[in-house]
């Protein structure tokens, strides 16, 4: 799914955090525990370097616990990397992120001085929440759609931390067609830069092969079918999703997916696993390469033309008459000149 969907404030928002990152000493990166890879933003990774990083996997209590735990493993491999999997309904454990940004800069913890942190994510990933938990006040607001915060600010959540808040930034071109997905299943991009029934489809696809019981449950089906279409079909008979003379309404039943999808309805479902991402970066390598190769050959053939073996004769024998019209020439401008 191509993301047509970059604000303005979205750009800005990036060169605000390229120059404030040299005053920053530690990173707190939100994430949504169901899409870890999905959300997070490269643009960030490249910007970050090597400073200490805190992953903060949000949204929790709507994730599969078992694909959580094995995402914490697998970003902690990274060096400078913690993670920190909770939920903002949870504000006494969220609070722990602080105690955690202590451990991982003990110099500045010995030398009782200010710890510059900043706080980054993509839109709707609970951030603003957070720190208004981590500030004891309503700093941030708050709002269950995406790109909310439009502006910078910076503020002190005493005993000697100070946090940078930045907007919600999304990158300007999601390589990942499954992320694109997954962004828009999960809310993180806005309704109107979204397809329900694409996005509905996409979901339905991948629900009815890793959260089948689920399914059933919900709808109360005893059959989800083996396709999107049987399963959504069988969804709209179950909640009233028809049309007139029985048509199944695919918009409505769509929306009504995504909806309990994100709402945590279904039950903790996580759209993503390491396993997963790997495969499809593996692909997407493939294409890369395929894609860089192509683009030689057609360069390659407008350097030479498109040539039928009569054509590449009469190019050859066009070739080796000049060549040997530039013998003669240089043969008799020497004898002139002797």
């Amino acid at each position: 799914m191509a993301v047509h969907w970059y604000p303005g404030h979205m750009h800005k928002a990036q060169k605000e955090i390229k120059q404030v990152l040299p005053q920053v000493d530690l990173l707190i990166e939100v994430l949504d525990a169901r899409i870890p890879y999905s959300s997070e933003n490269p643009a960030i990774a490249q910007l970050r370097g090597d400073k200490p990083c805190i992953k903060v996997l949000s949204k929790t209590d709507l994730a599969d616990p078992v694909v959580t735990a094995t995402w914490q493993e697998y970003l902690e491999r990274e060096r400078s990397v913690k993670t920190f999997a909770a939920t903002t309904e949870q504000p006494a454990q969220m609070k722990k992120i602080i105690e955690l940004c202590r451990k991982m800069l003990p110099e500045k913890e010995a030398s009782v001085k200010t710890i510059n942190t900043m706080i980054v994510g993509i839109p709707n990933v609970g951030k603003s929440t957070l720190i208004n938990i981590l500030a004891d006040r309503i700093i941030a607001k708050t709002g269950n759609e995406a790109a909310v915060t439009k502006h910078q600010q910076r503020i002190n959540l005493g005993n000697g931390i100070t946090l940078f808040d930045t907007p919600g930034i999304l990158w300007p071109k999601v390589e990942n067609p499954n992320s694109g997905y997954r962004l828009a299943a999960t809310g993180a991009i806005k309704d109107t830069a979204m397809e329900y029934d694409d996005v509905g489809f996409y979901a339905a696809d991948y629900l009815i092969k890793a959260y089948p019981e689920c399914l059933k449950e919900r709808f109360k089906l005893t059959s989800i079918g083996a396709t999107e279409i049987e399963f959504l079909e069988a969804a709209a008979g179950s909640r009233g999703a028809l049309m007139a003379g029985g048509r199944v309404n695919l918009h409505k039943i769509c929306e009504v997916l995504i909806n309990e999808l994100r709402s945590g309805k279904l039950g903790r479902i996580s759209l993503e696993t390491p396993e997963m991402v790997e495969h499809e970066e593996a692909e997407m390598a493939s294409v890369a390469a395929k894609k860089a190769a192509d683009k030689i050959k057609r360069k390659q053939s407008f350097k030479t033309g498109s040539l039928t073996p009569d054509k590449k004769d009469r190019k050859e024998k066009r070739e080796s008459d000049r060549a040997a019209q530039s013998a003669r020439m240089k043969k008799q401008h020497r004898a002139r000149s002797k």
